[in-house]
């Protein structure tokens, strides 16, 4: 395996991006990584040569260009950018607020929209380089009531990431959509998962997944962060990468149960489908 590569990853401080930092270093890699607290991920992945920390605003552009190109000054390029920066955030569509849901937006979609589009111009002059947008299962499956924001923010990355990838291909650059399932991170903690301000307790099936989510899924996740970390260097090596990438047994069991009831009504509803036809 190649360790020539150097990486770009965004909120590297803890969870799927500090296992990937931490697993690209130790395989000899270079790596950039961002984050809001530069001290925490300094001190959770210790000094290296291999290794620039950076303080980054994702939501500001100015930030996020300097950052990029201090990452290519230091190490002199950038071959794969890991869009894995954002938030959950729960609550239903009444009751999450208009500020909420745009915050929302503008972390998981708008911050990395700005990392592409500043990183863009060295690769088309490159003519090469992979992005790998992360999104999630809520991203391809949103039939869990109060997550409606958080699973349209990241079915907007997956989106987006097809676009990107028939607009970048030409260029030698690739990307991907990411889909974790459960990981044993700290996604369902504190700091990484907001909670509604005005809840409604009429909407009983999302007070009790919200629940659910808060007491019973952190500490059980069946996704090891390691394993997501090295399946991600293994399909960065590929000469060919796909557009949808599934992490975790549960994300994949999820998409081919999606697949097959979009499937099913696909067929049930054809006749009304075509009938719209001139």
């Amino acid at each position: 395996m190649k360790k020539n590569k150097v990486w770009f990853v965004t909120g590297a401080s803890k969870g799927l991006g500090l296992s990937l930092v931490k697993a690209l270093i130790k395989e000899g890699y270079q790596v950039a990584a961002t984050t809001r607290d530069l001290d925490a991920i300094t001190k959770a992945v210790g000094a290296s040569s291999s290794f620039l920390p950076l303080q980054m605003n994702l939501l500001d552009e100015q930030s996020v260009e300097t950052s990029i190109a201090k990452a290519i000054r230091f190490f002199g390029r950038i071959d794969v950018v890991v869009n894995n920066a954002g938030y959950g955030q729960l609550g239903t569509i009444e009751e999450l607020t208009d500020q909420e849901a745009r915050q929302n937006f503008d972390v998981n979609v708008f911050g990395s929209l700005n990392v592409i589009r500043k990183i863009m111009p060295y690769w088309r002059e490159q003519r090469s380089g992979a992005f790998f947008n992360i999104s999630s299962i809520g991203g391809f499956f949103a039939g869990f009531p109060g997550w409606g924001i958080y699973c349209a923010s990241k079915f907007a990355v997956a989106g987006f990431t097809e676009s990107l990838a028939a607009e970048v291909r030409s260029f030698g650059v690739s990307a991907t959509v990411v889909y974790p399932g459960y990981f044993k991170t700290n996604f369902l903690l504190e700091g990484s998962l907001n909670l509604p301000k005005n809840p409604i307790d009429s909407y009983v099936e999302a007070r009790q997944l919200e629940a659910v989510h808060k007491n019973e899924i952190p500490g059980n996740q069946p996704g090891d962060p390691e394993k997501a970390a090295t399946a991600l260097i293994e399909v960065a090596e590929r000469d060919e990468k796909p557009i949808h990438l599934f992490l975790g047994s549960d994300a994949f069991g999820m998409a081919e149960n999606q697949l097959r009831a979009i499937g099913d009504e696909l067929k049930k509803y054809e006749a009304v489908s075509r009938s719209t036809d001139f």
